[in-house]
């Protein structure tokens, strides 16, 4: 597959200012607390956070489904509205059932018929690699292939934005593997991607952007290595028989301290003040690594308050 850069869009994605409030026992919930998002043409995005962050709703606002209560959207210089009506807009989210009664093929059929340039059913098929499924009626469907009937059915529309919410969701290994195999492909072409997903290795592998989330607001924008770079945690690992974990956890510069067998864990906010301590108090150690902040301990540092999001 090829991309046509004459038929790409040339402007993005504009969140501007958006905020959403839901009604509650406990009071108003605010989910999206004033959020400004800017994305470019042929960007893959991923949308983190921890559950109740604002994400889906972002999303949902995003393709129309959600009104904000303020703020603007634009996708490709209209409204979610106008984007969907031109299909422009391809989807995949975690709610809503499949027609029931039709094959996996009849369903593909149906849905191609919708848009103005899909792809062809023979391709999608191949793609998604459910040709052991298009003959099977999509009640006789378990959780995981319907998710990936799903997945065809967003490919299918041959969208310039794919919107993808918790995309990997009851897939197996193998099924999570093919499906950014595929989604790979398509960013090749030059198409938006959106997702959200609560699989970190994901984000880190395959996005070119992080936008993180907590309490309805960004945290974080920006590549993952930035991410990563601005908790400014580094980790020391050591093999060390017999270890004072007392004793490590009271050198300059660590904050906690971890064992598993004889290899030690140091988690420190200065790593070169914590091995300049380590080495003379501890000539022993040895197999010693010095690692950066994994994308785990920035999400866990950058999200990891409680603050309320009661209005």
């Amino acid at each position: 597959m090829t991309a046509d850069v004459t038929s790409l869009p040339t402007t993005g994605i504009s969140l501007r200012g958006l905020t959403k409030t839901f009604k509650a026992p406990q009071g108003p919930v605010l989910a999206v607390r004033g959020i400004d998002i800017d994305i470019a043409p042929g960007e893959t995005v991923a949308l983190l956070g921890p559950n109740g962050a604002g994400k889906s709703t972002t999303i949902d606002m995003m393709l129309g489904l959600l009104p904000p209560d303020a703020g603007t959207i634009t996708l490709f210089g209209g409204t979610p509205a106008q984007a969907i009506a031109a299909g422009k807009i391809g989807a995949m989210l975690q709610v809503g059932s499949v027609i029931q009664d039709l094959s996996v093929r009849e369903m593909l059929t149906m849905m191609a018929s919708l848009y103005p340039n899909p792809l062809g059913v023979d391709e999608v098929i191949e793609l998604t690699k459910i040709h052991d499924l298009e003959g099977r009626k999509t009640t006789k469907l378990s959780g995981g292939q319907t998710q990936r009937l799903r997945f065809a059915i967003g490919l299918i529309s041959n969208a310039d934005l794919f919107v993808l919410d918790e995309p990997t969701v009851a897939l197996d290994v193998e099924a999570r593997r093919d499906f950014w195999t595929t989604m790979r492909k398509f960013a090749s072409r030059g198409k938006t991607i959106v997702f959200a997903t609560h699989y970190l290795e994901e984000a880190d592998a395959f996005a070119d952007r992080i936008i993180l989330m907590a309490h309805g607001r960004i945290v974080a924008d920006g590549p993952s290595t930035e991410i990563k770079a601005t908790v400014g945690l580094r980790t020391i690992r050591a093999t060390l028989p017999n270890a004072d974990t007392s004793a490590l956890a009271g050198l300059p510069g660590v904050t906690n301290v971890d064992t598993r067998g004889e290899s030690v864990i140091l988690n420190c906010s200065d790593s070169d003040l914590a091995l300049r301590a380590l080495l003379p108090a501890y000539p022993a150690a040895r197999d010693i690594e010095v690692s950066g902040a994994g994308l785990e301990e920035a999400f866990l540092a950058l999200t990891g308050d409680n603050e309320e999001v009661t209005a």
